[in-house]
């Protein structure tokens, strides 16, 4: 058994190869060189003339689509910044203009109450007045209403402490004497 195993452990070579890596053979450098130079040409050529200009072009067109962008988000923050000046300057005419209006309305009702005012004044006045002439007329009424009303009380006393009715003109000027008309 152990020759068995000996023999199938041995290295065969066949076809003339000898035990080197093929590209380590020194016999075989100036074929690899060729055809490394061949295909490096080849590839050169292929990436000179059809995919570098490709990748050179989407660089040039992705260059310009980002340079567009930037444009076009510039002017749109131009745009926008005026826009936001012209809001706040519209914002700040509408409110001075509605500090206007508030003015002109105070003022306005501060005309009208002082006009209803005035008139409130002047229809109190007159009132005042009427009232003052109806007051005094009606004093004047009683006042003479009391010469009289004193005449009567003086003459039922009389009548009643002395038993007979004196003379009304005789209390009369007596009433007079006393108050002094």
């Amino acid at each position: 058994m152990a020759d068995n195993v000996h023999t199938t452990a041995e290295v065969h070579h066949d076809g003339g190869h000898s035990g080197v890596f093929p590209p380590f053979d020194s016999s075989t450098f100036a074929s690899q060189l060729l055809w490394l130079a061949i295909t490096f040409g080849l590839f050169y050529v292929l990436m000179a003339k059809v995919a570098l200009p490709r990748i050179g072009g989407i660089l040039e067109s992705r260059h310009q689509k980002i340079a567009a962008d930037l444009e076009a988000a510039n002017r749109l923050k131009a745009e926008a910044e005026t826009a936001g000046a012209a809001y706040e300057k519209s914002l700040a005419d509408a409110r001075v203009k509605a500090q206007a209006i508030a003015a002109e309305t105070n003022a306005a009702l501060n005309a009208s109450l002082d006009a209803k005012r005035s008139e409130a004044d002047k229809s109190l006045t007159a009132k005042i007045a009427d009232a003052e002439t109806s007051i005094a007329a009606i004093k004047a009424k009683a006042l003479a209403s009391v010469d009289e009303i004193a005449v009567d009380t003086a003459e039922a006393l009389v009548g009643a402490l002395v038993g007979g009715s004196a003379g009304r003109d005789e209390i009369a000027s007596a009433v007079a004497a006393i108050t002094g008309k």
